[in-house]
C-alpha cells in the first residue's frame, strides 16, 4: 500500500496505474465497442483508448518528466526523457471484444519495475525490478490510494504474497497469434503436437500477458512465444520484469538472452522445464 502518496515508488506508479486502466476495462465490458482497424485482421476499441488515457493521467501526475510509449497512442512527452513507461491498456482486445475476461493491463517502466493487473479478478501482479508479489482485492469503493494520483479510488488491498514459481501444474501457454517469423524452422503450433509435449505437459492457450504473470505465480509451468525482440514490447515488457523478479528462467526459443538479437519467448518456473521446452523446440526429446 502507498504510506506516502506525494513520493510514491516507481513499483507503486505501475500498480496504481494498471488499476486506473484496469477500471476502465473493467466498467467497459460488455458493451458494444466501436473498433479501430491496425490491419491484418488486429484492432483497438473504444475501451483500449480510455484504459490507456486513464495510466497516462497517473503516470503524468506521478512522473512528469516521464516518456510514456502506449499500445494505441505510441510515444508522448519529451523526446530528451531519460525514462520512458512502456503501456499496453488491454492484452487480449479480441479476448475482450467477443466476451472473455482473460485480459491484462500493463504497466512497465523500460527496464524497471512493472505491473500487471486483472481487471476481473482484482489481482494486481507487480514488482520493484527485484522482488515479485501479487495484491488481492484492489477493487471497488473505499480508502482513496492518495491525491497524488487524481480522482482515482481504490479499495485498499485485502492482502498480498509474493509469488512462487512452479511447474507443478504443467500447464503450458503458446501464444499462436501472428505473426510467425520463426517459421518454418519454429513454429508454437508444432509444439502443441510433439509427442514429447503432450506427453510431459497439458497445453494452454491464453495469448494475454496473463499467461506470464500465471508463470511467474505458480498458475502455470511455462509460456512460449514466437517473435523478434520482446523486452521493449508494450505486450511483453511488465510480464518479462515480473518473472525475471520471481525467479523464472526467461529466454528466447533459442535459448539465447532476451533482447535486441533475441527471438520470441520461452519462459519456464524452472531450469527443468525450460531445458525440456528447449529440447522440444530443436527437436529432441521425442521420447519419454
Amino acid at each position: 500500500m502507498i504510506d506516502s502518496p506525494a513520493s510514491p515508488t516507481d513499483a507503486e506508479v505501475a500498480a496504481v496505474a494498471t488499476l486506473a486502466g484496469a477500471e476502465v476495462v473493467r466498467a467497459r465490458y460488455g458493451r458494444r465497442h466501436s473498433r479501430i482497424d491496425k490491419g491484418a485482421g488486429d484492432f483497438a476499441t473504444d475501451a483500449d483508448v480510455a484504459a490507456e488515457e486513464a495510466i497516462l493521467d497517473i503516470i503524468r501526475t506521478a512522473r512528469p518528466e516521464d516518456a510514456v510509449h502506449g499500445e494505441e497512442g505510441g510515444r508522448r512527452g519529451a523526446v530528451d526523457a531519460v525514462r520512458e513507461w512502456l503501456v499496453d491498456p488491454l492484452c487480449g482486445t479480441l479476448n475482450y471484444a467477443t466476451g472473455s475476461q482473460l485480459v491484462a493491463v500493463n504497466v512497465a517502466l523500460r527496464n524497471g519495475p512493472a505491473a500487471v493487473a486483472d481487471p476481473f479478478s482484482g489481482e494486481v501482479f507487480l514488482t520493484d525490478g527485484e522482488t515479485a508479489w501479487v495484491r488481492y482485492g484492489a477493487y471497488g469503493d473505499g480508502d482513496a490510494y492518495g491525491q497524488a494520483f487524481g480522482p482515482v479510488v481504490f479499495r485498499r488491498p485485502v492482502g498480498e504474497e509474493q509469488l512462487a514459481p512452479t511447474a507443478d501444474t504443467r500447464l503450458v501457454d503458446v501464444n499462436l497469434d501472428p505473426p510467425f517469423p520463426g517459421a518454418p524452422a519454429f513454429r508454437a503450433v508444432d509444439l502443441l503436437a510433439h509427442p514429447g509435449f503432450v506427453e510431459r505437459f497439458r497445453p494452454r492457450v491464453v495469448s494475454t500477458t496473463l499467461a506470464l504473470a500465471w508463470v511467474a505465480a505458480g498458475r502455470r509451468a511455462a509460456y512460449v512465444t514466437d517473435g523478434g525482440d520482446l523486452s521493449g514490447s508494450v505486450h511483453f515488457a511488465a510480464g518479462i520484469a515480473l518473472c525475471r523478479a520471481a525467479g523464472c528462467v526467461v529466454t528466447g526459443v533459442d535459448g539465447a538472452p532476451v533482447g535486441p538479437d533475441g527471438r520470441g519467448l520461452v519462459v519456464a518456473a524452472d531450469a527443468e522445464t525450460h531445458g525440456l521446452l528447449m529440447s522440444l523446440i530443436r527437436g529432441r526429446g521425442r521420447s519419454a
